[in-house]
């Protein structure tokens, strides 16, 4: 009462009228937030799911737990600690029971994609892309109009381009092989995947192994914007247009941004020079997978330039750094695991001494046929999948029953494959460690049956057959020729995870295989 009194005197009717509602404001939103606390705790569907204490009633935990790049790592000590459910935020569980993934990733399971994904979106055509769409009706239609191109009989169809962007790879790979030089191995996986991307969609290569650099700054804009979309999409909606805009004030944020619309312009701009190509009667006589999209713009209504140019903007955005991720993963794993690269090795010798591998090339066919390379190849992708977080859905009508709880309908949930992957129930008590062998036994369809590195369900990757292809050819390509050895292999390589969980420090002594030098 005193303090009134003081107040009164000090101001004037109208700014003590002005003070008295802010603070009438300010009491208000305390009592809300407390409100929601106490709500959240001990009266939320989710209240006595274990977890964060600051992740039961804000979504700032998982933010902040995104912001190291090591997410893959802080769920799984989650999951250690509090068992299978872990709340991740107020309305959202992730989940690590191996029995989750069918009800979940089912094709016909009705959960649908949250609102966590929108921020990928390129913008381009009204009708949205295949991985960020999100009424499934909608996503089911479009993906009728290009699921023909993306097949694996299709992408086999362009083998020979593959084979060429083999053939620039390896030729480097001689070069240092010869002056016994040391190369980031990393960097030119990357290299390799771009251009291959290049050869398929737009008929020619980037020219990043051939230059030796980062063509069109493509990597350098992925690098740059995928830590603001990550952490832009586990925001809530309202304040995504907040980040963008007060982004703006920081330099990171700013780069980000630029890095979109470098990449969405990438995808304009290869479209426009095909249109051109067309318009002047200049293309070439191969076909490419834009080449194909045209052919669909002529017979399907609705699939147009925009479209297009969505498709070139995805290949871009993740046809390289998902085939990459995975590739660095099987080499950097074998190399770490001399054992196990030398079964491999023997094996692709073994089908070559028996004229079951072509000389100049090997086809995806024939190393289809080699087990161990296909299991090198799984356990690569299981012991690090190419994106490390987790992939968020939406609790059908009905509700759902999961891992003996009962989430309502409109509630989250979440499965990571880098948490999912380590399960020792599924793939032994040896999860965690790099063993191609699993793969060659009777539990390799069970395990196959809780694989996530390529999604799951409807939203399966819709480019996983051009990944297939590119690393179950390059590998063994590579290892029939070279030698290739961690320059120190007591050292790990570094990992950043802002949904693509790429790898870097991968440095490679490379030498010539023994009588190899002349293939």
């Amino acid at each position: 009462m005193a303090f009134t009194t003081a107040l009164c005197a000090l101001l004037s009717h109208e700014q003590y009228q002005s003070f008295t509602l802010l603070y009438y404001i300010v009491a208000a939103l305390v009592l809300y937030e407390v409100g929601w606390i106490f709500h959240c705790r001990f009266f939320h569907p989710f209240s006595t799911i274990p977890g964060p204490f600051l992740a039961s009633f804000s979504r700032l935990w998982i933010g902040a737990s995104l912001a190291g790049g090591r997410a893959e790592h802080t769920q799984r000590d989650l999951h250690a600690r509090y068992g299978h459910l872990v709340r991740i935020a107020p309305n959202e569980v992730a989940i690590s029971d191996p029995s989750a993934v069918k009800i979940i990733y089912n094709i016909k399971s009705g959960f649908t994609k949250t609102d966590f994904y929108p921020p990928f979106a390129p913008n381009i055509s009204p009708h949205g892309d295949h991985f960020t769409q999100l009424d499934e009706a909608k996503h089911a239609e479009r993906r009728k109009f290009v699921n023909s191109v993306y097949s694996m009989s299709t992408i086999l169809e362009s083998e020979q381009y593959i084979d060429a962007c083999s053939d620039v790879f390896l030729e480097k790979m001689a070069h240092f092989a010869k002056t016994r030089s040391h190369i980031d191995m990393g960097e030119w996986i990357q290299w390799y995947t771009f251009d291959v991307i290049g050869e398929l969609f737009f008929g020619q290569q980037f020219g990043f192994m051939r230059d030796e650099h980062d063509y069109g700054h493509y990597i350098e804009s992925l690098d740059t914007l995928l830590p603001g979309i990550a952490l832009s999409c586990v925001l809530p909606s309202y304040l995504r247009p907040f980040h963008s805009t007060l982004g703006l004030l920081f330099p990171a944020i700013r780069k980000s941004i630029s890095g979109f619309d470098e990449i969405r312009a990438a995808g304009r701009h290869w479209t426009n020079v095909r249109q051109n190509q067309m318009n002047a009667g200049t293309v070439t006589g191969r076909v490419d997978l834009l080449d194909k999209f045209f052919k669909i713009k002529e017979s399907k209504e609705g699939f147009s330039i925009p479209e297009i140019q969505n498709e070139a903007c995805v290949a871009i955005f993740a046809g390289s750094d998902t085939t990459a991720i995975a590739i660095r993963s099987i080499l950097y794993h074998l190399m770490k695991n001399m054992t196990c690269m030398e079964k491999l090795v023997a094996e692709i010798d073994e089908f070559d001494s028996r004229g079951k591998l072509g000389r100049t090339h090997i086809t995806y066919t024939e190393a289809m046929k080699m087990p161990y390379l296909v299991a090198c190849c799984k356990e690569g992708m299981r012991l690090h999948p190419s994106v490390g977080l987790g992939m968020p859905r939406n609790v059908p009508p009905g509700g759902a029953t999961i891992a003996g709880h009962y989430f309502p309908e409109g509630s989250r949930v979440s499965m990571n494959a880098a948490v999912v992957h380590y399960d020792q129930s599924v793939f032994g008590d040896d999860a965690a460690q790099f063993n191609p062998d699993r793969w060659i036994s009777d539990a390799a369809s069970v395990m196959e049956r809780h694989l996530l590195h390529f999604g799951g369900g409807a939203r399966t990757c819709i480019g996983k057959n051009i990944s297939l292809a590119e690393m179950h050819k390059l590998i063994p390509q590579l290892l029939r020729r070279f030698s290739i050895q961690l320059v120190d292999p007591s050292k790990e390589w570094k990992t950043d995870n802002f949904w693509f969980n790429k790898q870097t420090n991968i440095h490679v002594r490379i030498d010539y295989r023994k009588g190899r030098s002349e293939m």
